[in-house]
């Protein structure tokens, strides 16, 4: 059996990592080994030639979740002419339907939030977590432009996450019914409301 170039091997792990990405976002940190492969296109038994466990591959997926959120936030960001219709154009973008509907492309505060946060303190996953959203809180307190201090700013930053986050979580579980329309709605109304 021939071997796989350098180049092969990087295209391999690369897949993995997207593939477990979307997957744990979409269905939680349950997901198998063999399920994650599968949804790369490769077998099973390679999984080792690239991971030393699940538990690395799951901190290298949720850190690779959130650099794709953050560069999102901040791209949103570089659009905008002044930080509170940026910040505004981040809460519409995140209480949306679209973002309730496919987790699998969404922040991955709200699809591994519940699963990080029973996993045990050791986890490589929950330092990944927290860096993570650390990237994005660090994003939204500068669109805080009313704070006076950075330590208000960061406040303001982790309320206003905090509704997002919550208020996604609700409207996920409750997806279908009227309910998880109005959780939305009213999420969005307050966020956008405040200065």
């Amino acid at each position: 059996m021939p071997r796989v170039s350098r180049a092969e091997t990087e295209k391999n792990r690369l897949a993995i990592e997207e593939a477990s990405s979307k997957l744990f976002r979409e269905r939680g940190l349950s997901v198998s080994v063999a399920d994650v492969m599968r949804a790369a296109g490769l077998t099973h038994g390679g999984f080792y030639g690239h991971f030393k466990s699940k538990d690395e591959l799951a901190a290298i997926a949720c850190a690779k979740a959130f650099e794709g959120s953050a560069a999102k936030w901040k791209e949103r960001v570089a659009a905008m002419d002044d930080a509170v219709a940026a910040r505004h154009a981040l809460i519409k973008g995140y209480l949306h339907d679209k973002h309730r509907t496919e987790p699998s492309t969404g922040c991955p505060l709200a699809s591994l939030v519940v699963d990080v946060s029973r996993e045990d303190s050791s986890k490589p996953v929950r330092d990944a977590f927290h860096q993570g959203l650390e990237q994005l809180v660090d994003v939204l307190s500068t669109l805080q432009p009313e704070a006076n201090t950075s330590e208000a700013a960061r406040k303001q930053a982790l309320e206003q996450l905090s509704t997002l986050v919550g208020a996604m979580l609700l409207a996920r579980a409750t997806e279908g019914t009227a309910l998880s329309d109005e959780l939305l709605l009213a999420a969005r109304t307050q966020l956008l409301q405040s200065k």
